[in-house]
């Protein structure tokens, strides 16, 4: 039986019962449509096979119906529920998302950048505020509608939504003070192109520093956001170093290598060494032990976030950018706790 290829708005229109613009509105938008048309339309799609010509409309300078999200990895649980909260958001919105990943290459990033504009995204999220003259400058001169996530300023080019990353950094470092820790290190990221990791780290040595409390180099551990590598370099400093009675990691993954790290050195956590992280990923409770950590609420910002960007994409692109602060927490678990002498 031959097949038919060439179904268009039309045919499901037909099926369905109900307009052409009906349909049209039912993809653009979804909340205008009346669930029970919906679906009439969805079930039209289903039997006819019909799939919307996104690039022809797009050339035609209609809604092409997507929007771009670049993050530095997929590699790990940094951004998943992030991404997921995110994704959610913009679905119930009738848009589609492209997501890619730049490593932590602000210059990959500003390639990536420029691919989702010629696809014809229709706006951007990307993470945190540091990025490359030049993706700052195409974002401007093609007054792209923009969003970041997860580092909050109040002061930043772009509208942005996300926790403010040296205040976490305070807290957590505020907790282990509060348990009696003096002998601290730390483990963090490279920070020159990472301002979320740049500014916990301030935060955690700015609040030490006010509290007579100074780290001394060999303690100062820099690692990848990796398990594996968060471990190898913990067992140098294990190795080599005097051990410390606490460990500030820059977030959950590297707190977790750490966590392997001491207890294949026969340490037991917290009780010879406490270990906290920062991100209160999905893992961080229900591992053993479970990490004291930061929330940083990345559901919360995902959907925010998405809010922000398709209020952009329908409204004023040139009204001033919308920075929204979400609250951070401590959530003290089983990997610290108080020191005894």
């Amino acid at each position: 039986m031959k097949k038919n290829t060439n179904v268009d708005i039309i045919d499901v229109a037909i099926k369905a019962g109900v307009s052409p613009a009906t349909v049209s509105r039912s993809f653009n938008h979804p909340n205008k449509v009346l669930k029970s048309t919906q679906k009439r339309i969805e079930k039209a799609i289903l039997q006819t096979g019909y799939i919307r010509n996104r690039a022809a409309q797009a050339i035609q300078g209609k809604r092409s119906g997507t929007v771009g999200l670049i993050v530095p990895t997929l590699d790990n649980a940094i951004f998943s529920n992030l991404i997921q909260a995110f994704s959610v958001e913009i679905r119930q919105h009738g848009f589609t998302m492209l997501v890619a990943t730049n490593g932590y290459d602000l210059d990959d990033e500003y390639t990536l950048l420029r691919s989702l504009l010629e696809h014809r995204v229709e706006g951007v999220a990307l993470i945190g505020h540091d990025h490359s003259k030049e993706t700052y400058n195409l974002l401007n001169i093609r007054n792209v509608p923009v969003v970041s996530m997860w580092n909050y300023k109040e002061d930043s080019l772009i509208s942005c939504v996300g926790g403010e990353n040296k205040e976490a950094g305070i807290e957590i470092a505020k907790h282990i003070s509060s348990l009696g820790h003096t002998k601290i290190a730390m483990a963090f990221p490279n920070v020159e192109d990472n301002d979320r990791a740049r500014d916990r780290k301030i935060g955690v040595v700015e609040y030490l520093n006010s509290q007579g409390i100074t780290i001394p180099e060999y303690w100062d551990i820099k690692t990848e956001y990796s398990v594996s590598d968060a471990r190898y370099c913990a067992e140098e400093l294990f190795n080599k170093y005097p051990h410390p009675t606490a460990i500030i990691a820059g977030n959950d993954v590297i707190a977790r290598g750490i966590i392997y790290a001491a207890q294949s050195y026969g340490m037991n956590v917290p009780k010879d060494i406490s270990i906290t992280g920062i991100g209160d990923f999905s893992s961080s409770e229900s591992s053993f032990p479970s990490i004291t950590t930061i929330r940083m609420r990345p559901n919360k910002v995902g959907k925010k976030a998405a809010s922000v960007l398709i209020d952009r994409i329908n409204g004023d692109r040139e009204a001033e950018p919308t920075r929204i602060k979400v609250s951070v927490e401590i959530k003290s678990r089983e990997s610290t706790m108080t020191l005894k002498n």
